[in-house]
């Protein structure tokens, strides 16, 4: 019987001017005398279905650059990223605000893990819960072996792209992102 509920609404054809009880009679009328054309139909929608089915390869990240808006430039611009931002030392010369820009924009890049090293150097911690970068305004009031409690400074990357300013937080180390 369970077979009659998945098949039934396979069935194509019917039109809104039946009643229930005219459309259910015929519904199961097609599913016993043509239950081999209905089975058919509904083995090649599961075929079809199949072969649109994901793959793990889908929810990988293409490895080469591709712009997110194309448009075409004159050929004095350039047209890939400067080979510059794969040298390391060039990361120890940007600001904050282009490191956190870089992390949050260049996600899953070479870039972004340069960018988290460098933001780890300045003491900044990255948050795995609040995916946000934390640092220590002053001396923890409260320290614990799973957590800290004090005021901290905090990259706000939603709503205000700035530093703000967190008093009385529990920096559970649970949280703590250390394979830097």
């Amino acid at each position: 019987s369970g077979l009659n509920v998945g098949l039934s609404g396979l069935s194509l054809g019917q039109t809104g001017t039946q009643s229930a009880s005219q459309q259910q009679s015929t519904q199961l009328g097609a599913v016993t005398s043509g239950s081999k054309d209905a089975n058919e139909r509904y083995l090649n929608a599961l075929n079809d279905s199949f072969m649109q089915m994901p793959t793990g390869a889908d929810s990988e990240r293409q490895r080469t650059y591709t712009p997110r808006n194309p448009y075409p430039t004159p050929s004095c611009y350039p047209t890939t990223p400067s080979p510059i931002f794969e040298n390391p030392a060039v990361f120890e010369k940007l600001g904050t605000d282009a490191l956190f820009f870089i992390f949050y924009y260049a996600q899953g890049t070479y870039q972004q893990y340069l960018a988290a090293r460098e933001l780890k150097k300045q003491s900044w911690r990255y948050h795995k819960k609040y995916m946000t970068w934390f640092q220590r305004h002053e001396e923890p009031k409260v320290t614990t072996d799973d957590y800290e409690q004090g005021t901290y400074v905090y990259f706000d990357y939603e709503t205000g792209w700035c530093q703000r300013i967190k008093s009385d937080f529990r920096f559970e180390y649970s949280y703590l992102e250390d394979s830097l």
